[in-house]
């Protein structure tokens, strides 16, 4: 009887092991950090308390999140530029963070008022001495911004794999809007303005180690006046201008996805 019972004993063991397995497999840990672009700004659908960071759940984070099955942290604010993520965003990052998406240095170029200058009529406007300002800043000071900033990330979220996001280009070749009045050329600078952009991030993210999604090529035919277009044009309220809608976000977060694993 001992016996009997000892083999039964064993046996109910056994099955509550299986059952109730000793190691459980914590969530995956994820931290976005960035912009408006990464916040959401242009779904016109936002988190009640996330106040004037504007952060939505239709943003490629919150989207990519759900798929993999991890803990999101989203940090990114509308109108952020790398001293703001630096100063403000970095407190969720710590050994246990696995995957770091950050989408930063549009709003240290200038871009929105660079779109705004150039979407006016040309007697007002002074679109070429606003893009050569731009093109000045990327080239000059936002690499080292981005470096610094790159090696403060690693050095707080140590195990975690970074993918550094970049802009698409926000024009097709056609003003379609009522109310802006961009040129051809001006088009094409702006779009040259944002490939050098994305090359400066780029070399930035590849120094560092890290993974850069370049949504250029994925963008083309779906910028503003595209079809379907995937970045709202001249919009109201105006802030949701020249960011990416719905669409656009879900387009992000399938360039983004692979990288989550």
């Amino acid at each position: 009887m001992k016996r009997l019972l000892s083999v039964l004993g064993s046996a109910v063991l056994g099955t509550a092991l299986l059952v109730n397995p000793t190691v459980a497999h914590a969530a995956l840990s994820y931290v976005a950090l960035g912009d408006s672009y990464a916040s959401g700004v242009g779904t016109r659908s936002y988190i009640a308390d996330s106040g004037a960071c504007q952060r939505s759940t239709k943003s490629y984070p919150y989207l990519d999140a759900a798929r993999i099955g991890a803990t999101l942290t989203s940090v990114a604010c509308s109108g952020a530029r790398v001293a703001d993520v630096t100063a403000n965003q970095l407190g969720p990052l710590t050994a246990a963070v696995n995957f770091v998406t950050l989408q930063v240095g549009g709003n240290d170029a200038g871009f929105s008022s660079v779109i705004t200058e150039c979407a006016k009529p040309a007697w007002l406007a002074n679109c070429d001495g606003a893009i050569n300002t731009a093109q000045a800043t990327i080239n000059n000071t936002i690499p080292g911004r981005l470096n610094t900033l790159y090696a403060t990330v690693r050095s707080r979220a140590v195990n975690a794999k970074v993918i550094i996001v970049g802009y698409p280009r926000l024009f097709n070749g056609t003003d379609c809007n009522a109310g802006t009045f961009f040129s051809a050329a001006e088009m094409t600078r702006l779009n040259q303005t944002a490939d050098l952009l994305n090359a400066k991030i780029g070399a930035a993210a590849s120094a560092a180690g890290y993974t850069f999604v370049n949504p250029t090529q994925a963008f083309i035919g779906h910028a503003v006046c595209g079809s379907p277009e995937w970045i709202n044009g001249l919009s109201n309220p105006i802030s949701e201008s020249y960011h990416p809608n719905v669409t656009g976000q879900a387009a992000y977060a399938n360039l983004v996805q692979p990288h989550l694993s």
